[in-house]
């Protein structure tokens, strides 16, 4: 078993809730400019999207505030 197979089997034993915040813990250690690729549907949504808040049809809202309601809405903690 490998390194990564041995972290995923353990990963897959935490709570439901532990998964969560150990998924956002390591999401928050990727860094900025090492994004992850994206498959042409999502580059395509991205665009989509972006060029509604061009037109002024979208409005975005900060990652912190979206984290707070996912995390609220789940009834978990978001602090840091």
């Amino acid at each position: 078993m490998t390194h990564y197979e041995s972290i995923l089997s353990a990963a897959s034993q935490l709570s439901l809730d532990e998964r969560l915040r150990l998924i956002d813990d390591l999401a928050a250690l990727v860094p900025d400019d090492r994004p992850p690729s994206l498959s042409p549907e999502w580059i395509a949504e991205v665009e989509r999207r972006s060029a509604e808040i061009d037109a002024g049809e979208a409005s975005p809202v900060p990652w912190e505030m979206v984290r707070k309601e996912l995390f609220d809405k789940v009834g978990l903690d978001c602090a840091d």
